[in-house]
């Protein structure tokens, strides 16, 4: 196996599209290297991406924030800005492993990992957050909704990497939320999970709002009529409900011994209604 710790994104962007074996970028390792050790994949050449500079930056852009592609859940934690802007979104990537797998593992390799049931995806998708991707032709902004292609699989092209994430501005009264429901109390994988982000008008009333929901089909849905189910209303009960239902139809999840179909839609609708009023109350408490 070949390693190497790339200067630039262009020499990285290069080796891998260079290579003709199987070939694999290094960010945090959290799931490389697990993948290594259980002999899921064993890779000739490995791309070590976290010299390259700015992928450890947190930069604001256009009122916004632009997250490097290496940096970790713990910095990300400790980062005011994005945890007073989008805290759903870091609540979500802070939900994975343990304290020791923060301080390694990073938001786009969760992403490029393109497990349904990623922490850090949904409440990526219901903010619109945009990944920044370097490859052979070019840089091009991809939503993050379409990075992700089925389990194990994205719609990345062969040499293309994410360099960045960017997370846009929002208005002061608005906010987001991301619940998971896993059978233990922590470090475990989501069975079903919802991500919500919201503005609310200066009457109270939701303006806006995504809705996006994990674990329940091959990759993260955005559950578009949900978020209209909301548009115009207060959250109470009824609504609510409505939201719920509009969120189960759309859900395509699988039996496993984790939790049947049944079981995975209900509950992500309930995940749903509990990350709607979390974010309601976090942008309400903004005015």
């Amino acid at each position: 196996m070949q390693y190497v710790a790339a200067k630039t994104a262009d020499e990285a962007v290069a080796l891998l599209a260079g290579h003709s074996g199987t070939a694999r970028v290094l960010a945090g390792g959290t799931d490389l290297l697990v993948q290594m050790k259980s002999g899921m994949v064993e890779p000739d050449l490995v791309v070590d991406i976290k010299r390259i500079a700015g992928m450890r930056d947190i930069t604001p852009e256009a009122g916004g924030f632009r997250v490097g592609a290496a940096v970790s859940g713990a910095e990300l934690g400790e980062h005011a800005g994005v945890c007073a802007m989008w805290p759903g979104v870091v609540e979500g990537f802070n939900l994975i492993g343990s304290t020791q797998v923060q301080g390694r593992a990073t938001m786009a390799g969760n992403l490029c990992n393109a497990s349904p049931a990623g922490d850090a995806v949904p409440s990526l998708v219901a903010a619109a957050a945009v990944a920044r991707v370097q490859g052979p032709n070019g840089t091009r902004d991809v939503p993050i909704r379409d990075i992700p292609a089925g389990p194990g699989r994205t719609t990345l092209s062969k040499g293309e990497i994410v360099t960045s994430i960017f997370l846009p501005a929002r208005p002061a009264r608005a906010a987001d939320a991301y619940l998971r429901f896993i059978p233990r109390t922590e470090m475990d994988i989501a069975v079903a999970s919802a991500g919500v982000s919201l503005v609310l008008a200066a009457d109270g009333t939701v303006e806006s709002a995504r809705v996006a929901l994990g674990a329940v089909a091959p990759t993260v849905l955005l559950a578009e009529e949900a978020g209209k189910v909301i548009t115009g209303t207060r959250l109470d009960d009824e609504t609510l409900a409505r939201m719920a239902a509009a969120c189960e139809a759309i859900c395509k999840p699988i039996d496993d011994k984790r939790g049947t179909i049944e079981f995975r839609t209900r509950t992500a609708g309930v995940m749903a209604k509990r990350a709607a009023r979390i974010a309601y109350d976090r942008a309400g408490a903004k005015a």
